[in-house]
């Protein structure tokens, strides 16, 4: 029989009030807490509890406090990640963040969803769609990142834009419903 938490991982209806997973999400909420209250002259203690949040993640993530996420172990970030003030990742499922992304202040990323039908719903169960961010992308302040999304390289998300779909690579998005502008010319800005 399979754990509530494999079951979250695996994006199955599972239990969130599940002892472990309670625990877990208890300990990556101290953890945040610690980082949340370092100052600019602890960098040395805070890229300790960095590494214990997030595990997963390359040693040159750089995080503005403060920070908030779910378990921080399912959120794997590739180099030169780069989160603003007061970002948000409900790593319920893993969130896979490419090399050199640049999140501004507020983004939220959110992995968990609910049943729409509300008999099943009002079970207490939930699940979870990974998301995906390329490298080289740059999400704009405000943008929210819904569950099950995949975002490709070198795209960027205007600010104030909620992603309930995939993006392409190398295209400018925004708006709520987050939709395609226009292409990016890898020549734009040079």
């Amino acid at each position: 029989m399979r754990t509530e938490k494999e079951k979250m991982i695996a994006g199955e209806m599972y239990v969130p009030l599940d002892p472990t997973l309670t625990e877990e999400r208890q300990k990556a909420r101290l953890l945040f807490k610690a980082l949340n209250e370092t100052g600019d002259d602890e960098k040395d203690k805070r890229q300790e509890i960095l590494q214990q949040l997030l595990p997963n993640s390359q040693p040159d993530l750089w995080i503005e406090p403060p920070f908030y996420c779910d378990y921080g172990y399912n959120i794997y970030a590739g180099e030169r990640v780069f989160f603003n003030f007061n970002c948000v990742v409900l790593d319920v499922a893993p969130v896979y963040i490419g090399s050199r992304v640049m999140c501004a202040p507020n983004v939220q990323l959110y992995t968990a969803t609910h049943p729409l039908n509300a008999e099943a719903r009002s079970s207490g169960k939930e699940y979870a769609k990974p998301i995906r961010i390329g490298d080289d992308v740059w999400l704009g302040g405000g943008v929210i990142v819904c569950p099950g999304v995949t975002i490709g390289d070198r795209a960027v998300i205007g600010a104030g834009s909620v992603v309930t779909r995939d993006i392409p690579a190398d295209s400018f998005a925004a708006g709520n419903p987050c939709r395609v502008i226009r292409a990016i010319d890898q020549q734009d800005d040079v």
